[in-house]
Parts: C-alpha cells; structure tokens; sequence
C-alpha cells in the first residue's frame, strides 16, 4: 500500500529526556499493538492481544521442541511517513520464551509534515527468553525518524535483539543526503540500567562519510545478548565467523552483554552474519541451536 513521502551525530552516552506526545496530524495514522505471553503447559501462549490501527499479528506458531512461540508482527501499510506513530508492547510471563519478527522490512518515508515515530516496549519476566529478531528498517532519502526500544528484563531473563539500519536505499542508488535519524536502545534489569545507547544522524552529516565513524557505508546492524554467558561467548563467535566477517563484523564481550557490529554495504550479508552469531550464542546461551522462523525464507 503506498503512502505520501516526507523529509541533522552518532551513539551518545547521555540519556534521552522524555517528550510529550503530540497528537497525530490529520493525515497520520496512530498503531497500537500490546501481546500477553504465559505458559501453557510445555508451550508458551499468546494468552491475550490488543490493537488499535494498523498493527496485527499472525496466528503464532511452535516450531520448536521446547515450546518457544514464534510471532510475526505486522504492519500492513508496509511504512511510516510523517506523523505517523506505531507503538507495540510486549509483556513476557516467568519462563516463557517467545521469538519475535516482522515479515518484511521498515520503511521511513521522505516526511514533509513531521516525525515518524515507532517505539516498542519489552517486559521479560523472571526466567524468559525474548529473541526480538526483525527485518531491516530503510530510511529514505529526507525521512525524520525516531525509533525508541526500551527493555525491562526480570532476575534470570534473557534478551535477544537485533536492528539494521538502512540508510537511503543503496540497491535504488539512492544515499541519505538529508533528514534525520534518532534511535534509542536501553535495556535495564533489575531497576539497573545494563545496556545504552544513543543514535543521532542527520542526513548529509560529515559523519557519514568520516573513516572514524561511518566510512561511507549505508548499512549499520547491532545485535546484543543480555543475559547469563560463557566467558568465551565472543571467542566463540569469532571463531565460527573468521573466513566471512573480514573488516565488517566484530563482537564484544561485557558483563553481561554480548555485542556483535556490523558496518558495510549489504543487508543480505548483515543478516548471514548475525544469524551464524545468534546460532552460536543460542547454542552456547541457552542450549539449543537457531530456529529461524519460516517467514525469512519467502
């Protein structure tokens, strides 16, 4: 479905002060996606859903021995332009384990009235597994963009998320000359903040193109691990990557975060890598190999 397309610095460790929320414009469309999981039995089920606008879920599936339950969020409209703002909150029950992806990617629109907003809020109760594994997210040429996660995990809960960032639409040969992207990922557990980060980039920006920061490449991926890990999880994964990441791909190991990067030029490449990554630090983590849900291969 088309919609009309609209149109300023890199992560920072200073916290975002909260905004108030404007009202959509006339023209804007307001999504509004909250899902209950709990265990039933040896599976995890969606017990409960609530929406409003254009954001859905498809019927969850279980393709997995230990009940883990797959989820495909939807937006129908397929992107967001000025104004437009989609909020989804997802609330884990103890011990349930749910994957969460999207069928297709993101798009920002070029925005001419506004900011597109979509922020998502995760509760992982005590002894969950969320994997919030979506499909990359591309900004148009002079899109205004805010993305905001913020994640709150219980004592023995595990995170699992990643993003790629498209900027402009390098196959179309198209490069974001302007407009503005902010994103913001916190992850607190326990009433502590374990995980920040801050994204701030206008179009056009030095930045882009400086070899200390971007190298003129348009694709930027992040995935983090928050949780109980091996000392050597980042080793490992080094390892099983070394003939294929070259100068693309590295991987960190904090306290308890496990931190792999990618800056390059293609999607389909970030994807390949994180998903060996994430094959390695589930198998490693949290016993079991990777699962990938069946919509990535349409």
């Amino acid at each position: 479905m088309s919609r009309p397309q609209s149109p300023p610095d890199l992560p920072s460790s200073r916290a975002a002060t909260g905004h108030a929320q404007s009202a959509p414009l006339p023209s804007s469309w307001f999504g509004e996606l909250e899902l209950w999981f709990a265990s039933r039995g040896e599976k995890t089920a969606l017990m409960r859903q609530r929406h409003v606008g254009p954001l859905v879920v498809q019927r969850p599936f279980h393709p997995e021995a230990d009940g883990t339950c797959h989820v495909y969020l939807l937006h129908p409209p397929g992107g967001i332009a000025g104004g437009d703002r989609l909020e989804t909150k997802i609330h884990l029950g103890p011990g349930t384990s749910t994957l969460l992806t999207t069928p297709g990617a993101t798009k920002f629109y070029r925005s001419t009235h506004g900011r597109g907003e979509q922020s998502m809020s995760i509760s992982i109760g005590e002894g969950a597994v969320c994997e919030h594994l979506p499909q990359e997210t591309i900004l148009f040429d002079g899109a205004d963009a805010s993305i905001d996660i913020r994640v709150f995990l219980a004592s023995g809960a595990t995170y699992v998320g990643w993003d790629f960032l498209s900027l402009g639409r390098p196959a179309a040969d198209e490069a974001f000359k302007s407009g503005r992207i902010s994103q913001r990922i916190e992850v607190v557990c326990d009433a502590g903040p374990i995980w920040f980060e801050r994204l701030h980039l206008t179009g056009g920006s030095p930045l882009s193109q400086a070899s200390y920061a971007l190298a003129d490449q348009p694709i930027l991926g992040t995935m983090i691990y928050v949780g109980d890990a091996a000392e050597d999880c980042a080793e490992r994964v080094r390892g099983a990557l070394k003939e294929r990441a070259a100068d693309v791909f590295s991987v960190s190991q904090l306290e308890r975060v496990v931190v792999c990067r990618y800056l390059g030029q293609r999607v389909s490449e970030a994807k390949s890598l994180f998903a060996s990554a994430w094959d390695v630090l589930r198998t490693a983590c949290l016993g079991k190999a990777a699962n990938a849900p069946r919509i990535w291969a349409t």
